[in-house]
């Protein structure tokens, strides 16, 4: 698989179906109004954890992509989604309405897109993310979980590596808290990637790798 970080919340997974055609996977386009340019870029699959427009803009990608923005399970060329009911916020959606968690299964991977997580996770929504291997998490605060809650939700999935999102970039007009909070917080050196390729067996076995991609 190869992970590409188009900024925000954005990143596009690029692997093979079992027939080994290429199939690609966009997660949470933004719309430009935010300061950010959306790079042009085609996708097989668009996913949308809420219905925010720095996370809707389905229009800007490319191709005529299958859009997941409601809970459930998928299959697209065996690519397989679940979308888990979660919220934008600490008090059951009361302040920012709802949010899906994506589990895509693709390429022999577990990916795990948590949107705009707000909040700890419950027992069944961890039962229903066991065997993640790569988490993006968003780490920025204000609007989502800040760096330590951040923290609490990564050590709650022990994922294999962890991929942050949704913090302050160069451009951007949407307030948020710098990256070097969370990796303060979370106490590991990070691997710096333009791009990720990435394989089952290139995952760390024993300690949980932290990678954030370049500006």
């Amino acid at each position: 698989m190869q992970i590409q970080y188009l900024g925000h919340s954005c990143f596009k997974l690029t692997g093979k179906d079992d027939k080994g055609n290429v199939i690609s996977l966009v997660t949470d386009p933004f719309s430009p109004e935010y300061g950010l340019r959306l790079p042009s870029v085609e996708a097989d699959i668009v996913t949308v954890s809420h219905q925010h427009k720095d996370h809707n803009n389905v229009s800007g990608v490319k191709g005529s992509p299958y859009v997941i923005d409601t809970p459930g399970e998928y299959e697209v060329r065996d690519v397989f989604i679940q979308g888990i009911d979660s919220f934008h916020d600490e008090k059951g959606g009361a302040e920012r309405g709802t949010n899906i968690i994506y589990r895509i299964s693709m390429d022999d991977l577990v990916v795990t897109h948590l949107g705009d997580l707000g909040h700890a996770l419950d027992t069944k929504q961890l039962e229903r993310l066991e065997g993640t291997d790569i988490l993006f998490v968003p780490v920025g605060g204000v609007y989502t979980l800040n760096a330590p809650k951040a923290v609490e939700v990564i050590n709650q999935i022990e994922p294999r590596m962890v991929i942050p999102m949704h913090y302050k970039i160069s451009g951007s007009k949407i307030e948020l808290d710098v990256l070097e909070k969370f990796i303060k917080e979370i106490g590991m050196k990070p691997t710096e990637e333009e791009k990720l390729k990435i394989a089952k067996k290139d995952l760390p076995t024993e300690d949980m790798e932290l990678v954030v991609f370049k500006s």
